[in-house]
């Protein structure tokens, strides 16, 4: 255990009497299997020091639920995708994949496998009020940051009762939340400040049925089916279904060009860790009901959502249901 982590514990050992078991067997699970769970991501490190005074110590009405998301293949199927409002996918380490589920209407019974955050986060839950945001951890020297930002974090070790291991995937890809452990009920639609417009599709948009977006070492793949009226997801080449069956199909899926740069961070392997900006403006190409349309992106601030916009400068709609924002190079 390092310092970092034993001053921690010191100090929430002030405010309850004992340590719960599920924490002490995370822990030495991952002892045994060379891994971290709470706090660290892969190199060992953990919180340097306690929240910050100020810091966001429950969830507020109007609280919107983010998830950091395994996208590895190890950690598919995932459990509780489809019932996300908002699915980000951004760029990690290596040029795989990782991503947020937002959840504002409707908490499922377990979300998973839960897994570290990144700096970019930050900046895009600024858009919401003081969100609750679930990871495993993070790189020792983000934590602070975490600590500082205007958010509700809760890993494992925030809150015990929250998560718990599965036994069908291997360590550190079974890592599971219960959404109701930590948010009583859903906030509902309100929460979701992103800017988003729903109604009716604009004219302009040109017929397609499947959109391919690849990264590195990771590709998406969007497929609309006129029967479902929904744009069925592929990634790596394999239909995405949750655990239950339910295959994974948003509505509207908005491929967002931006800059994707390198942060000050670095995972245990020394593999830099990429930095999305979604604060600025690019172009965007929205997919909805069987179309395409040319769009551009705004967003002024980190406080603002994402504003889109047709070619002939009037607000882009999205379709009713799930939309999945996936941020592409620009």
């Amino acid at each position: 255990m390092t310092t970092a982590h034993r001053k921690l514990r010191a100090r929430r050992a002030r405010h309850r009497s004992s340590a719960g078991p599920l924490l002490a067997a995370l822990t030495a699970a991952a002892l045994l299997a060379g891994c971290t769970v709470t706090g660290t991501d892969g190199d060992g490190r953990g919180r340097d020091d306690g929240r910050r005074d100020g810091q966001v110590s429950a969830p507020p009405v109007g609280s919107v639920l983010a998830v950091k998301i395994d996208n590895v293949s190890a950690a598919r199927p995932q459990t509780g995708l489809d019932a996300a409002d908002i699915v980000y996918a951004e760029q990690v380490e290596g040029g795989l994949s990782r991503l947020m589920a937002v959840f504002a209407t409707e908490f499922p019974e377990t979300v998973g496998p839960v897994r570290s955050a990144r700096e970019s986060d930050l900046e895009l839950l600024r858009q919401f009020h003081e969100p609750t945001l679930a990871f495993s951890g993070a790189q020792g020297k983000l934590l602070p940051l975490i600590d500082r930002a205007p958010l509700r974090a809760e890993t494992p070790e925030d809150a015990e009762d929250a998560y718990f291991r599965g036994d069908e995937k291997p360590i550190p890809h079974n890592l599971y939340l219960r959404p109701d452990e930590l948010i009583d009920s859903p906030p509902g639609a309100d929460a979701l400040t992103t800017g988003f417009r729903f109604g009716p599709a604009p004219a302009g948009g040109a017929p397609e049925d499947s959109r391919t977006v690849r990264y590195p070492a990771a590709r998406f793949t969007f497929t609309w089916s006129d029967d479902s009226r929904r744009w069925q997801v592929s990634m790596d080449g394999t239909p995405t279904v949750t655990t239950d069956d339910t295959r994974v199909a948003p509505a509207t899926v908005v491929v967002q060009y931006v800059t994707i740069r390198e942060s000050r961070f670095h995972d245990y392997l020394g593999n830099n860790t990429p930095y999305t900006e979604t604060v600025g403006s690019g172009r965007a190409e929205i997919l909805r009901d069987g179309q395409v349309f040319d769009t551009t992106w705004k967003r002024k601030a980190p406080t603002d959502g994402t504003s889109f916009t047709t070619t002939d400068g009037k607000p882009m709609n999205f379709a009713e249901g799930q939309v999945w924002v996936v941020y592409a190079k620009a």
